[in-house]
């Protein structure tokens, strides 16, 4: 799971400041850090359906961010996904 120390770094590298933890950029790296967490966890752990219905929403919200993104700022959503190496 993510630590507090992880989750400031995030918030540190893609928000405008320290505590700008409500920025569109930084709860999609959030989540990101999340969504891979869990899917390690459920590779180990097929049967882990409460798990896996958790990651679904996490990565739903997190595609609902994006499209926001997208059409708020091209521009900053094409280095963010670059950046997380979501699109290949």
């Amino acid at each position: 799971m993510l630590t507090k120390e992880d989750t400031a770094k995030i918030v540190k590298k893609y928000g405008k400041g320290t505590n700008d933890s409500g920025a569109t950029e930084v709860q999609v790296a959030l989540l990101t850090a999340r969504i891979t967490y869990l899917t390690d966890h459920l590779k180990t752990h097929k049967h882990d359906h409460h798990s896996r219905r958790g990651l679904l929403m996490l990565v739903g919200k997190r595609r609902r961010l994006l499209d926001y993104l997208a059409k708020k700022d091209l521009e900053g959503y094409r280095t963010l996904i670059k950046q997380l190496g979501l699109r290949k």
